[in-house]
């Protein structure tokens, strides 16, 4: 199979990474304000909303360039909005919705998450979160952990369970009865546990789907894909930093790339590098063109969760007593690395679901 990038992911992927170089080192919310203002928020985001109308394999490109150069809290937003936001919000939203939301996120000035974790349920595929019906719509109860960007985010897609099934309903973080704990991550991307203690929404914030449950599988795909997307830009942008590292420092007179033992290693992670940007291309670009890609899906999820922490270990031992420097910029990688496989679930818990539809329970 032939997985070269069509002409609009090869032009978003060449346009992320020319705005990520050019704004290396600024403020968060800078490189955040640059990414708007070059049209790659709004990539997935209707033409009629003020986007570009292209769809997932666009969105997965500017994604992997995440990974490879932003920040990890811009890195994270961006997953977070345009992969967990927009496209559920753009395929199951109403007019109204898709209106009040993708408008503002295609310029940067909003920003869109999902609360798609439980308490030791990672991707949840029956949500413990309840959603009971009242005159005129909703009443949420339940906790979800890991909800990156909630503080910030305008809206949060949020799972739970009704009488017929999963639906999402898309929730204030500022609304009555919703609590927002900050909880540690590695890279410092922003976090949070939300409760929902009896919060009301209307009719209007739910996402409707043909039937019960498939907005809720189609989230918890894209979740998947945006991070092995994302993942396969952290491990080949700290290869790329590390075969740097090993042809600029000599020791006995001999830059470190001509040792045959870290030859080896560094051709160790490059396999890692490589095999994952496959499987992720595989699982991407199955999803972005309407085939079956849950087992695809799987496969890349697992072979992130698994491998890729070893490669970015691997990275920190060819770099000496300079991999271990928090300053270095190898630690971004490797800590938005430990933050993805935590979002994911950890290899156990990919390896356990391989056996599970990534839409599924």
């Amino acid at each position: 199979m032939d997985f070269t990038p069509d002409d609009g992911a090869a032009t978003a992927a060449g346009l992320a990474a020319d705005v990520l170089g050019r704004t290396a080192g600024e403020e968060d919310d800078q490189v955040w304000s640059a990414l708007g203002k070059a049209g790659l928020l709004a990539l997935p985001v209707p033409a009629d909303l003020g986007g570009e109308g292209l769809g997932f394999a666009e969105v997965a490109a500017v994604l992997t360039e995440l990974g490879r150069a932003a920040p990890p809290a811009v890195a994270m937003s961006g997953y977070a909005t345009l992969a967990m936001g927009v496209l559920p919000v753009d395929r199951f939203g109403s007019a109204r919705q898709r209106a009040g939301l993708l408008a503002d996120v295609a310029t940067g000035a909003l920003r869109l998450t999902a609360a798609v974790h439980e308490p030791s349920a990672p991707l949840a595929g029956v949500p413990a979160t309840t959603a009971t019906p009242e005159a005129g719509g909703w009443t949420l109860t339940g906790v979800k952990t890991n909800v990156p960007d909630a503080a910030d985010a305008h809206r949060v897609l949020v799972p739970a369970a009704t009488y017929s099934g999963a639906e999402l309903f898309l929730v204030d973080p500022g609304a009555d009865g919703v609590t927002l704990t900050e909880t540690r991550t590695s890279s410092g991307a922003p976090s949070y546990t939300m409760r929902l203690s009896g919060v009301a929404v209307g009719d209007d914030a739910v996402l409707a789907s043909s039937s019960a449950g498939d907005a809720h599988a189609a989230l918890r795909r894209y979740v998947l894909a945006g991070a092995v997307a994302l993942g396969a830009g952290i491990v080949a942008g700290a290869l790329s930093l590390t075969t740097g590292h090993l042809a600029a420092r000599t020791q006995f007179g001999r830059p470190l790339a001509t040792f045959q033992a870290v030859a080896q290693q560094a051709a160790d992670v490059y396999i890692t590098a490589r095999t994952l940007r496959l499987v992720a291309d595989t699982a991407c670009w199955k999803l972005a063109t309407g085939r079956e890609a849950d087992a695809d899906l799987g496969v890349a999820a697992y072979w992130l969760a698994s491998e890729a922490p070893k490669a970015l270990a691997t990275c920190h031992h060819l770099h000496g007593g300079t991999g271990v420097d928090i300053d270095y910029p190898l630690h971004r990688f490797s800590s938005l690395c430990k933050d993805l496989t935590h979002f994911v679930g950890g290899a156990g818990h990919r390896l356990g679901e391989l056996g599970v539809p990534a839409g599924g329970v």
